[in-house]
């Protein structure tokens, strides 16, 4: 069994939500459900370091989105170290120039995707891992990205697949049929063990109730058992601006 997660950190935030504040909250929501695996959004190398230093059990791949380097934000995997052995690893932007940072179509910002294969160091099992923050703005680079993400996980050739992300669309969105198209679907619905919880509650959960979070599966290749929303405070805290998300999946 392996566990996914995604967590939108909130790249910066104000007054008591500001990032450095959240450091901690964050970390301890990942340390207390211990995903195998897990893609962040809106890490900026700031939020890049502090996650390296304290959750030391992972590494990670992922570059910044506006230089390819350390500029911006990443949408980067981490995973356990000591449980996987990572290959095959990159980054693709959203937009028609995927090698190089470039904004694309009618998006907003430039966003980036990036991908590991992780295999299991005693089992031999192995998936590959996406992750993304689709934009805010545009419809077509949003649809134009999961085509991406799609085309790219087929070139794995049948390697279970997980693609985690804040992908700023709800269920029933031209964005979301389209990446619920074909083999990939929604762990959300297909768990045995699931809820039907908000993701984004921008700090005010009585009034935005969105679900924009998802840990999307290949239905082939893998199962998910359970999925759920971590709609929990810490220390009486909010640690994000999102709730953090997790499937449960075996390999088949």
């Amino acid at each position: 069994m392996f566990r996914i997660m995604s967590v939108n950190v909130l790249c910066y935030g104000r007054d008591e939500w500001f990032w450095e504040k959240r450091i901690p909250l964050v970390c301890e929501i990942i340390r207390k459900n211990a995903p195998d695996s897990f893609g962040v959004q809106e890490a900026h190398i700031g939020w890049m370091t502090a996650l390296k230093e304290n959750l030391p059990e992972y590494d990670y791949v992922g570059v910044g989105r506006d230089d390819g380097k350390e500029g911006g934000e990443f949408s980067a995997v981490f995973y356990k170290k000591d449980r996987f052995t990572a290959s095959d690893s990159g980054n693709f932007w959203i937009s028609e120039t995927p090698d190089i940072p470039s904004k694309g179509w009618d998006a907003a910002c430039i966003r980036v995707a990036t991908y590991v294969k992780l295999t299991d160091k005693e089992s031999g099992e192995a998936y590959v891992h996406f992750n993304t923050h689709l934009d805010h703005v545009g419809d077509t680079a949003r649809i134009e990205g999961v085509k991406m993400i799609k085309e790219k996980a087929a070139s794995f050739g049948g390697v279970p697949v997980v693609c985690t992300g804040d992908f700023n669309v709800t269920q029933g969105s031209e964005c979301y049929n389209t990446m619920v198209s074909g083999n990939m679907a929604d762990s959300r619905l297909l768990a045995p063990e699931t809820d039907d919880s908000l993701t984004y509650h921008g700090f005010d959960p009585e009034n935005i109730k969105q679900i924009i979070d998802f840990v999307f599966v290949d239905r082939d290749t893998v199962k998910p058992l359970k999925f759920k929303v971590i709609d929990e405070k810490v220390n009486g805290e909010y640690y994000s601006d999102h709730y953090a998300v997790y499937a449960d999946i075996e390999l088949k």
